[in-house]
């Protein structure tokens, strides 16, 4: 079986290898995914981009490439597009268009749930089968809706959980963000935490990133223990201050103890807020919030994300509670994505 994928997000391309296991050897990948997993169309971190401003920036080589993509779609059995909305929505509608008998998958569906709504009649009509990792995202679409939760797929690649806390805090990790614009806006504050608490800090850089990459980005280390392995590190240690995102709901999977930070830049921040009407920036609030009257971990965005404001958060945080909020939260999700998608696939 041939597929044409597409995956622009490192976070969409560590699911897809998930994935690509349950599905076997016997299936082809064209398209748009990281080069492990065979002939990309394009180098992944050309498209690594922060932002509306970034996009605008990018348009004429993003239509270029859904033009690709669209030809591409004539010689394959399926296709399957993970996250990205942006992209793979325009994506999926001229496929549709041009191919109407093409089974198109969804995996990681775009949050019109958290903006733009008007988007889940386009997502209805257009996708053959959406694949739901949220448990109460089926309810925003209509009954009849082709929309499956098929399990978080965070839970097929996280094996390890902590089931009690260190008394003391020992250990505590930063992790900036892997886009460039994040970690230049977050690490002066880090640095700043780490040198009023006192402590030697662990922090988690992304392994693609070149020694003159980890030189412009994070500057002088001098006081923080480098590593790469992010689960192993979260799983060890006794707390973190992270960027929002992925890393954030790894995190409260896990277990580990945070607090959640996030600077954008001025104009992508005065869209996003016009547009998005939610209480929280982070996931995992959001989906604990659903059967919850109370946050799981604290936030923080903008002019906000101060040192003094994120080590108040850090002393005040209940970790008892967060530890049994998180096993809860694990109890929510229930279980892993791949296999259940890999069945829609091969159907």
């Amino acid at each position: 079986m041939k597929i044409l994928v597409s995956a622009l997000e490192h976070s969409a391309n560590i699911h897809l290898k998930s994935l690509k296991k349950e599905l076997g050897a016997e299936v082809e990948f064209v398209g748009i995914f990281d080069s492990d997993l065979g002939d990309s169309i394009v180098d992944l971190r050309s498209l690594a981009i922060m932002g509306f401003v970034d996009v605008i920036k990018k348009l004429r080589y993003f239509f270029k490439l859904n033009a690709q993509m669209v030809e591409l779609a004539s010689e394959v059995d399926k296709v399957l597009l993970i996250d990205s909305s942006g992209f793979n929505l325009p994506l999926a509608k001229k496929i549709k268009k041009k191919y109407p008998d093409k089974e198109i998958i969804y995996y990681i569906l775009p949050q019109a749930w958290a903006w733009k709504k008007k988007r889940i009649p386009v997502l209805e009509r257009t996708i053959d089968h959406l694949a739901s990792i949220l448990p109460f995202e089926k309810d925003f679409y209509s009954k009849n809706a082709p929309i499956t939760y098929v399990g978080h797929p965070l839970l097929d690649i996280i094996h390890n959980f902590k089931e009690e806390l260190n008394e003391k805090v020992e250990s505590i990790v930063f992790m900036p963000g892997s886009r460039k614009g994040e970690i230049k806006k977050l690490m002066p504050v880090f640095k700043e935490v780490r040198e009023k608490l006192g402590i030697e800090g662990i922090i988690i850089i992304p392994t693609h990133f070149t020694k003159e990459d980890i030189e412009e980005l994070y500057g002088d280390l001098q006081g923080f223990k480098i590593t790469h392995d992010t689960y192993k590190t979260l799983y060890e240690s006794d707390f973190a201050f992270i960027c929002s995102g992925t890393a954030t709901l790894e995190a409260a999977l896990i277990g580990i103890p945070f607090v959640l930070s996030y600077i954008a830049k001025p104009l992508d921040y005065f869209i996003a807020s016009r547009l998005v009407k939610l209480n929280h920036i982070g996931l995992s609030n959001i989906m604990f919030t659903k059967f919850n009257d109370r946050d799981l971990h604290p936030e923080f965005i903008q002019q906000d994300v101060t040192a003094d404001n994120l080590i108040k958060a850090y002393r005040e945080l209940d970790r008892s509670t967060f530890l049994d909020d998180s096993k809860a939260l694990r109890a929510y999700l229930k279980h892993g994505s791949s296999k259940n998608v890999a069945a829609l696939i091969e159907k």
